[in-house]
């Protein structure tokens, strides 16, 4: 760890701590975790085939179910994004926090089955969804809700005789993601959309023809404050913790989710939960 980022840390430890201790501590817990936003980003492109000028496409991430995320609360989050009448939903990672101890039940599949999008509902596997052996119960969980799973694969999404990529890689800390096997059925001239939990895979990404990434994982780094910024992120969420980047060698944009629920500590500050709502359109 570098010296700059150890004395930030311990500087922003301490005023965590101190912040926390009061009123802070409460809004940080109980409040601030259920403020969810709904950022709008539009995606203009001239590989967007026409028919899919005005597509909705929906990213939801990290509700790390289990670990003060109910399922009640999921069910709001359901009927938020139904009231957005998404094209698409996709899901990148980390359903539930800890897949070995979580009381798995037909309610949460039901749940899944609730969003409705016409041309389908896609995820890929988080750090999370592979650990606590649950590599299988959340494929099969996911599976029975209506979603198809993109590990290391890629579909063309059709509309009016044209069709763009969405292709999606294994969890990098836990999975096997490999770029070459996902891409090589694809044709590469075509608009392609990828889903990678770890936003820094993105480095990889940008070497190959991707025009966008979809990640979470970082959940923004839950804790923020002024000038300083996130005190922490996970592995693999250390240079693109959230918003949009662009990578001008290839002219791939990365969109990184701040995600709904938290881990670790059950707080988020300077840092609400989210979902994004990306509106395609034709550049031309």
């Amino acid at each position: 760890m570098k010296r700059r980022t150890f004395l930030k840390r311990v500087f922003g430890s301490i005023l965590t701590l101190a912040g926390l201790s009061g009123g802070t501590y409460y809004y940080a817990r109980d409040i601030e975790p259920t403020l969810l936003e709904i950022n709008n980003q539009r995606i203009r492109s001239k590989k967007i085939p026409k028919a899919f000028h005005q597509f909705k496409i929906v990213q939801f991430t990290d509700t790390h179910l289990g670990f003060h995320y109910s399922i009640d609360q999921f069910t709001d989050l359901i009927q938020t994004i139904n009231e957005l009448s998404p094209d698409m939903i996709v899901f990148t990672g980390d359903l539930v926090d800890k897949p070995d101890r979580y009381n798995w039940n037909s309610h949460l599949i039901h749940e899944l089955k609730q969003l409705e999008a016409p041309y389908g509902k896609y995820w890929v596997y988080g750090n999370h969804d592979h650990g606590g052996y649950g590599t299988n119960i959340l494929k099969d969980v996911m599976n029975q809700g209506g979603f198809t799973l993109l590990q290391n694969e890629s579909r063309e999404i059709k509309r009016d005789n044209e069709q763009f990529v969405l292709a999606g890689v294994d969890d990098i800390i836990l999975g096997d993601p490999d770029l070459d096997k996902t891409l090589e059925q694809i044709d590469t001239n075509q608009f392609t959309m990828l889903l990678a939990h770890e936003p820094d895979f993105a480095d990889i990404a940008k070497q190959y023809p991707i025009d966008i990434q979809l990640s979470g994982h970082s959940h923004g780094g839950q804790i923020r404050f002024p000038f300083i910024g996130h005190l922490y992120t996970p592995v693999f969420a250390e240079k693109y913790i959230q918003g949009q980047y662009t990578f001008t060698s290839n002219n791939l944009h990365l969109f990184v989710s701040r995600g709904i629920g938290t881990t670790r500590l059950p707080y988020r500050f300077l840092c609400k939960p989210e979902i994004h709502l990306f509106t395609l359109e034709n550049d031309e």
